[in-house]
């Protein structure tokens, strides 16, 4: 059996509070295969957040192991690790510096890792940008003259710059409408075709979920509660917490059919 690419083993993590513990992860255990997205929901303060810096390296763990590519992830990241896995926020406009060019910004993550010569690296912005769909021209443009989507594309653009095998997508759809959303989930999907990637997808929308992972992981107080295909997750869930989960999302409206029938169809 092929070694998964990420493996997370017995993972806690416990912060003091007022000389209180607060257990925000506990015990938990995943194996994410190369190629793969397996998302990772709950409701606020599941824990969900606080698994995905532990697994970038921002928060160290309490306990348990993290594996990357098979081997154990040390609590002080070195840069070769801080390239592998990369990370997509949420607010893209807050993840880009106001005062930088789009080019200038993505410039930044080839001079940070050392990748390729100066001479080339305005080359590569070229073609990173289009790469997730965006003219390379949109390099002289300030991140406040593009739109909210366009800007989630330069962030991944950005993610892609280091060639990670590894993005860390938190809430990467949640600021956008929903006919942007499924064009990001499109070239996430598109994406990851092409260039073989792994995703970890944290969300609290099941409805952006069930049209874009593999497997869904359920997490509630720190606990990995479920863990099961995106099919048999929506049809048949096993745990009462996944199924609260499921019953509280609305029923299928005619925003969500063309985001579906865009995802199915290829539509840019």
């Amino acid at each position: 059996m092929t070694a998964p690419l990420l493996a997370l083993q017995n993972l806690s993590k416990t912060f003091r509070s007022h000389g209180h513990a607060v257990h925000a992860v506990q015990d938990v255990s995943i194996d994410v295969a190369a190629g793969e997205c397996l998302a990772i929901v709950g409701e606020s303060g599941s824990g969900k957040s606080t698994l995905a810096n532990m697994v970038l390296g921002i928060l160290a763990p309490s306990a348990g192991e993290i594996r990357y590519d098979g081997q154990a992830l040390p609590a002080r990241r070195t840069l070769a690790h801080r390239r592998a896995l990369q990370l997509v926020q949420q607010n893209p406009l807050s993840a880009l510096n106001p005062k930088r060019s789009i080019g200038a910004s993505l410039r930044l993550a080839f001079d940070v890792h050392r990748i390729g010569d100066r001479a080339g690296r305005t080359a590569r912005v070229g073609a990173l940008l289009e790469d997730v769909g965006l003219p390379a021209d949109f390099a002289q443009r300030p991140p406040a003259a593009l739109s909210g989507g366009q800007r989630q594309r330069v962030a991944i653009a950005r993610a892609l710059a280091c060639d990670s095998r590894l993005l860390v997508l938190d809430e990467p759809t949640s600021a956008l409408d929903v006919l942007v959303q499924s064009r990001i989930l499109r070239l996430l999907a598109d994406l990851r075709a092409e260039h073989g990637l792994t995703y970890l997808f944290i969300s609290h929308d099941l409805a952006v979920v069930r049209n874009i992972a593999d497997r869904v992981a359920v997490f509630e107080k720190g606990r990995m509660v479920e863990l099961a295909p995106t099919d048999r997750l929506f049809t048949a869930p096993e745990h009462p917490y996944t199924r609260r989960l499921i019953s509280a999302v609305p029923v299928i409206t005619e925003d969500e059919i063309t985001m579906r029938d865009q995802l199915a169809h290829g539509a840019a």
